[in-house]
């Protein structure tokens, strides 16, 4: 019986080992202390206002990166169905950043004021990552970033909100987690109808782009938190 290649992949396969990083990330997030507090609800009101300065930081440019990358696809001839897809998600993510400035704000912090706030050195490895695929490297690649993010929301979102407002006692919490309730109310259809998408990405060149960013952000994202 004739084995396939090692270094060939089916359709399936790659889109198990997406599945993967996504997996991982939410692992390796559970077993960061930083950010299992979060999850948890026992998270200190500094910390949870710099988890989302740092997520102001780089949600900001989601509707750039996607729609850049539709654009370059529909120019460069790629695969259409992907460059509307992009377009689609653009779209989807249009004012996250406003959700992450309001919840700010119920904390006492102006848009002045986080604009002025240090920036860690993951989120900036983060957003000039994914800034370079989306201008220079496979445009397809922001899609792997957007899946194991997406995931991620959908696994830890909703219960996050639940424990903050019940067990933080940060003042006015319930005023502060429209981020966390906007994405996990939305991300568990984003997450299967992108899935859906992607079993038709046949390139290789694409797979593996979208895998690599997946991966670069399964490493930095548990670095965008404060450490103990």
């Amino acid at each position: 019986m004739c084995k396939q290649p090692k270094h060939e992949q089916t359709k399936t396969d790659w889109l198990d080992s997406l599945r993967h990083e996504a997996r991982m990330l939410v692992h390796e997030l559970d077993a960061t202390p930083a950010v299992r507090r979060l999850f948890e609800g026992r998270i200190r009101q500094d910390d949870y206002v710099h988890y989302l300065v740092q997520s102001y930081q780089y949600v900001r440019w989601s509707t750039q990166f996607f729609t850049e990358s539709g654009e370059r696809m529909h120019r460069e001839g790629r695969n259409p169905a992907l460059a509307e897809l992009l377009f689609q998600k653009a779209w989807e993510e249009q004012g996250h950043e406003q959700w992450l400035l309001k919840d700010l704000e119920a904390l006492g912090w102006t848009q002045e004021r986080v604009e002025r706030a240090p920036i860690r050195p993951a989120v900036r490895a983060y957003v000039e990552w994914n800034r370079f695929t989306t201008q220079a490297g496979v445009p397809a690649a922001f899609l792997g970033t957007a899946y194991v993010l997406e995931y991620l929301s959908v696994k830890r979102a909703p219960g996050s909100v639940e424990r903050l407002i019940a067990e933080s006692g940060i003042p006015h919490i319930h005023k502060a987690v429209l981020f966390l309730k906007g994405h996990g109310a939305a991300d568990g259809d984003h997450v299967a109808d992108l899935e859906s998408a992607l079993r038709a990405v046949t390139s290789p060149e694409e797979q593996a782009a979208l895998l690599h960013s997946a991966r670069t952000t399964r490493i930095l994202f548990p670095r965008f938190f404060r450490e103990p």
